[in-house]
């Protein structure tokens, strides 16, 4: 018996080793003879097969796979505890890739651009969810920030890393809320990546730039600006200012359409001095949709770097009813994405679809398909002005050699 043991204990090695090699083998010639055809017949979904990442996209879990690269990340902040009135939001990533699932790479060709962005130059993919604890806010918010630095300071694919286009040197993360005070971590860690405050182009029925005493409280000193509640989704961009994160006279509130505080317009006043243009929602009847991108652009410009910030409800509840906080009289789903479309030259180097709680939408998925195309209008944006900088680029070079010639 001992003599069989001692057998089996050395030769059981060397088999393994030989079954390895053997596997590798096989897989190398399996590869190479069988992987186009084997794509050709199972690579494709329809849109109600497959796993539910945001519209068929590879998915990685990048937060633990560095060695991912990607132009594009699609990332979940599953985070619902800085609400002011309904939960919910938590539930929003997950509801947005479900309303994304007719969205697929060969059927993804955007008319409007010109580009199917799922098949241009970016790799975009499905990076997954941020782990955030529902139990601790001030650790939710470590969590996400440190989320957003360490995907941001990832470089992107080789491929665009030696472009001739600055613009894709950088990956860029699409987040999908989750309630909107995931906007301060993200402006976090733009400002540490880009080394300068960042241009808010913020769609929203509210300011979100409120003071955080204004909700009042017996039970917290309103100087104190350490007090955990002051992180919540209706003060975020009140902290991002006093942190200096956000560029002061160059961003812009679209689509307001909220109530404000006390017993005059002392909350514009102090939006204001914190550098924001106002669009209000009924500003569209009078300057219209050509009129709304007129002024954003006038105000932003296409050059500073801008984060996209759009708070689903935005759009009237009639259209989107599954939102935490919501206002009738809100834009329609139409004219949001005619105002996305126009404003495509924006460099936008981050943006995020927030508010959405499907536990209100019905059985409709009318917000969470909504917020979907939305999505999808942010990444052929983004997809577009990497190949706009690509020709700007191509043009001035053209010029140089021409000028040079003569």
């Amino acid at each position: 018996m001992r003599l069989l043991t001692s057998i089996l204990a050395f030769s059981l090695p060397c088999t393994i080793i030989a079954h390895s090699t053997h596997h590798r083998e096989h897989q190398e010639t399996f590869s190479k003879d069988r992987l186009e055809e084997l794509q050709k017949k199972w690579d494709t979904d329809w849109g109600f097969s497959g796993i539910s990442t945001f519209a068929h996209l590879p998915y990685t879990r990048c937060l633990s796979h560095p060695e991912t690269s990607f132009d594009i990340g699609i990332i979940g902040a599953p985070f619902d505890t800085a609400v002011s009135y309904r939960p919910g939001a938590r539930f929003g990533p997950r509801a947005i890739r479900a309303g994304s699932s007719r969205q697929t790479s060969f059927r993804g060709f955007n008319p409007r651009a010109g580009l199917n962005p799922y098949t241009s130059w970016a790799r975009i993919i499905d990076c997954g969810d941020i782990p955030v604890t529902p139990f601790d806010n001030a650790l939710a918010l470590r969590q996400m920030s440190e989320a957003f630095i360490e995907l941001g300071e990832r470089p992107p694919t080789p491929e665009s890393l030696e472009s001739s286009s600055t613009y894709q040197h950088k990956p860029k993360l699409l987040t999908l809320g989750g309630d909107h005070s995931i906007a301060l971590p993200a402006l976090r860690a733009l400002k540490k990546i880009y080394n300068q405050p960042i241009a808010v182009v913020h769609f929203d029925a509210h300011l979100d730039t409120w003071h955080p005493a204004k909700y009042p409280s017996a039970w917290i000193d309103p100087d104190d600006e350490s007090t955990p509640s002051f992180f919540n989704h209706g003060s975020m961009f009140w902290i991002a200012a006093t942190e200096g994160l956000i560029a002061n006279s160059s961003s812009v509130h679209a689509g307001l359409r909220t109530r404000l505080s006390g017993d005059d317009e002392a909350d514009y006043s102090d939006d204001s001095q914190q550098g924001w243009v106002r669009i209000a929602t009924d500003d569209i009847d009078d300057i219209g949709v050509k009129g709304v991108i007129s002024k954003i652009l006038d105000s932003v410009g296409t050059e500073v770097p801008v984060y996209l910030s759009i708070d689903i409800d935005v759009i009237d509840p009639g259209l989107a009813p599954g939102t935490g906080t919501p206002e009738p009289g809100g834009w329609t789903t139409r004219e949001l994405i005619r105002i996305l479309r126009g404003i495509e030259s924006l460099n936008v180097i981050g943006a995020d679809i927030v508010e959405v709680s499907p536990a209100y939408d019905g059985g409709t998925e009318a917000t969470a398909m909504a917020a979907a195309q939305i999505g999808f209008e942010i990444l052929t944006s983004i997809v577009r002005r990497g190949l706009m900088d690509q020709a700007k680029i191509s043009k001035a070079g053209d010029e140089k050699r021409a000028k040079d010639e003569l």
